[in-house]
């Protein structure tokens, strides 16, 4: 026995007032004191029913250690545990007691034996070993007697919840209740009714640590670690801020106001700068009723915080606390965080910030595991008529042919299946309609008049500026084929121009159709009025500012997206709204279409992105699991995933047939606003508040590079038409080009840096840089390539 002292070991013995000695199955714990002795009562007032005390030789930090039970026949040499008998008395209630003591004596744990003998204010000699178990004096017993009764004699009522794997750790559990026997498996711990949600979350926080002590236990914690080695401080500096903020929390639940505020003062100077909006929001939170309602404590306190560390750094770590047996630490530790554990170096603080920053801390490893098909689905064969190619004069008829390949082997739309494409049937997508097959042979045609761009060719910019706005534009949009242009307006309306001098028209009244041919050729013209012909159509509907804006790739119909909380489908045959889409309890930041058309999604204040269709009243999928508003929607080129920006400053990837969260990239350090995929569907573009503009691996679930140039909000990001170069545009008045090409080369994307996150960033954002183009006073909120490259951008003057 004495070689499983090596191994958690956790005794549990039920006693109930009438009948036997009861053995409950042993609990698997997460001790975090190292043989450390002690009773803990978890109880709201101390009467919970509890006595714990447990014996660990070093916790896992959640990972349980076999367990020892202290079955029917005891260990040889051990006091024999008495059979059933039926009048059950202080006897035999001694008996069991003492073969405990005698258990924990061999397996070598003196100090939970003696923490329990001090408690049974038992004689050395009672368990001298060879006496017989009867033979005890009678202040030995009279006092086992008086524990045992104050074990059995608790009240049954509902105590709070010790946190799994913390409430009996660092002591041997004896636990006992009036009523029935507790639940099998579960030690030192009791039931806990049916609670409204919040109550529930909140009760973890139900500890009644020492307050005086805290300050104490953190700078303690604190001096640790900064006197640690380089290669380890880093990574256990990621503790300080989860950490900080439970303490905290803790301390204002229990209603310990002035401690609190002391220790938020002491400290919170100590955290990264970019945790500093959601400190200001914590510092607001002072009572334990301010708790109730807040959001953003409620995710901290739901969702665990992850941190990523070697597992050189967490064995040093859980080794410093075991030591100073400082459980009020390690209780967090356990209960409120993940700690992802890797093999390998410790990684540095560069490689750490380049990650860290947003609300829940990193991703898990596992998060980025899932099989993700990133290529471009197979193009319908489209036969391109060559009759009318000869419009330039100079261009022989065979011209067109010889540059179709060049466009393919860019990586843009390929006629050959893609190996990592999704299964071309793998969701439903709508027919090509003979219209959308006239603009395909149109996009191939001007295709083939694209300037080809790059460091020594860079795109010619044509911004579009909104005059007398006042700050009022909140959303644009410009179709594929850049012949119109939406606003969205904080006035709740939503303005389409013409760009081209083809004025906007709206379809006939019903009565003066009926008198059209149907049959002549020219159909489609005739049933336009031409009376209503004019560059500006107005469309009235929405109650709240417009934020989002999206046109079908047919051009036939226009989403708007508003602070309403309603998205709204419009016809651009007769500018009028069609459908009113109610799902969304609040604003709707954001609405895209699909790049196939029928599908859309959108993004709120509620935290959670929803596909819809067209034609379906109700959204098919909810796409939920970001903790704060999604602030910007996209479509994978394939339209088989979705991304969504979060102000949690992480962004994920959604897979539309089932719903599953497939990626989640971190790094950003404030909330997102901008993103695009590249054309060939591999990479991610990010932009955030923080004016950093982040590129994602979307196969290897990795960052591959960070540009920085932007001083402000980067609200629009929009790759070229071949993916050579990256556009971005801010509020800090500047449109920027990046070289994609040279970003995305070389990348280094072996298993070690999947598995780890090890990534070495290159310092290059000036290398790449290929130009800046300032505008006098007006943000950029919209950027889009034709499809020649030219680059059309757009903002709403703001004076000075």
């Amino acid at each position: 026995m004495a070689a499983l002292a090596e191994e958690q070991t956790e005794v549990a013995v039920k006693l109930e007032p009438e009948g036997p000695p009861t053995l409950l199955p042993p609990q698997a714990g997460d001790g975090a004191g190292e043989g450390s002795g002690g009773t803990t009562n978890n109880g709201p007032n101390g009467g919970g029913g509890n006595v714990a005390a447990s014996s660990s030789a070093g916790g896992d930090g959640g990972t349980p250690k076999p367990t020892v039970a202290v079955s029917a026949s005891a260990p040889a040499g051990a006091a024999p545990v008495p059979a059933a008998a039926p009048e059950a008395g202080a006897p035999h209630d001694r008996q069991t007691l003492l073969a405990v003591l005698q258990f924990l004596r061999q397996s070598n744990l003196r100090e939970a034996e003696e923490a329990l003998r001090r408690e049974a204010r038992l004689l050395e000699e009672a368990v001298a070993g060879s006496g017989a178990p009867g033979e005890v004096d009678s202040a030995g017993a009279e006092a086992a007697s008086a524990l045992l009764s104050r074990v059995t004699a608790s009240a049954p009522g509902p105590a709070a919840p010790d946190p799994p794997g913390t409430g009996a750790s660092g002591a041997t559990a004896v636990s006992g209740s009036a009523s029935g026997p507790a639940a099998s498996g579960k030690v030192g711990s009791v039931a806990v009714e049916d609670q409204p949600d919040v109550s529930a979350v909140l009760s973890a926080y139900n500890q009644q640590g020492d307050p005086s002590m805290y300050e104490e236990y953190y700078s303690g914690l604190k001096h640790f670690i900064e006197c640690s080695l380089d290669c380890h401080r880093a990574e256990l500096s990621q503790l300080f801020y989860p950490l900080f903020v439970h303490m905290y929390l803790e301390l204002v639940y229990n209603q310990h106001e002035n401690e609190a505020k002391s220790f938020f003062e002491k400290f919170h100077g100590d955290q990264e700068c970019y945790y500093q909006d959601d400190l200001r929001v914590l510092s607001s939170l002072t009572k334990k009723e301010h708790m109730k309602g807040n959001e953003t404590m409620l995710d901290f306190r739901t969702s665990k915080f992850v941190l990523r560390i070697s597992r050189d750094s967490y064995q040093l770590l859980k080794r410093h606390l075991q030591e100073k047996q400082n459980n009020q630490i390690w209780n967090i530790v356990q209960e409120h965080l993940y700690i992802d554990i890797f093999d390998g170096m410790p990684r540095s603080k560069q490689q750490i910030d380049a990650m860290v920053g947003s609300l829940a801390g990193e991703a898990k490893r596992e998060a980025n595991k899932s099989k993700v098909f990133f290529g471009l689905l197979k193009e319908p064969e489209i036969e391109v008529p060559l009759d009318d190619e000869d419009e330039e004069g100079e261009n022989e008829e065979g011209k067109p042919k010889k540059k179709k390949p060049k466009k393919d082997s860019v990586g843009s739309k390929s006629k050959k299946q893609d190996p990592n494409a999704p299964p071309q049937n793998r969701i439903p997508l709508p027919e090509l309609k003979d219209s959308d097959k006239l603009d395909k042979i149109m996009n191939m045609k001007e295709t083939t008049k694209r300037v080809r761009l790059g460091p020594d060719c860079l795109p010619s910019i044509c911004f579009y500026t909104f005059l007398n706005a006042y700050q009022g534009l909140t959303a644009v949009d410009v179709t594929d084929d850049s012949s119109l242009i939406a606003g969205g307006f904080a006035d709740s309306t939503v303005r389409v121009w013409s760009v081209t001098p083809k004025k906007l028209r709206s379809v006939k009244q019903a009565s003066d159709l009926s008198l059209i041919d149907k049959e002549s050729d020219d159909v489609l013209e005739r049933i336009m009025d031409e009376k209503t012909a004019s560059e500006l159509k107005i469309l009235y509907g929405h109650s709240g500012p417009v934020y989002g804006a999206s046109f079908s790739p047919d051009r036939n119909y226009l989403l708007s997206s508003s602070e309403d909380g309603t998205v709204r489908l419009w016809s651009l045959q007769t500018f009028t709204c069609l459908v009113g889409y109610k799902g969304h309890n609040y604003p709707v930041w954001d609405t895209q279409f699909s790049p196939y058309g029928y599908y859309f999604v959108s993004g709120g204040h509620d935290r959670v992105a929803r596909l819809w269709a067209t034609d379906h009243y109700q959204p098919l999928r909810i796409f939920a699991g970001h903790l704060a508003d999604v602030n910007c929607t996209r479509f994978h080129p394939n339209s088989n995933y979705v991304a969504t920006g979060s102000a949690d400053r992480t962004v994920r990837l959604w897979d539309v047939l089932n719903g599953n969260c497939v990626r989640i990239f971190t790094g950003h350090k404030g909330p997102i606003h901008s993103l695009t995929f590249s054309p060939n569907g591999r990479f991610l573009a990010t932009g955030a508040t923080d004016g950093r503009v982040l590129l994602w691996d979307i196969g290897h679930g990795l960052m591959v590079g960070e540009l920085k140039g932007h001083t402000d909000t980067v609200c629009s990001l929009r790759f070229s038409r071949d993916g050579e170069i990256l556009a971005s545009g801010s509020m800090d008045n500047t449109v920027r080009l990046w070289d994609a090409i040279k970003a995305f080369e070389d990348l280094e994307t072996d298993d070690f840096t999947t598995a780890t996150g090890h990534i070495n960033l290159p310092e290059n954002s000036q290398e790449l840089l290929l130009g800046t183009y300032m505008t006098k006073s007006t943000p950029v909120v919209h950027l889009h390539f034709t499809r020649r490259n030219l680059v059309l951008a757009a903002g709403a003057y703001s004076p000075q």
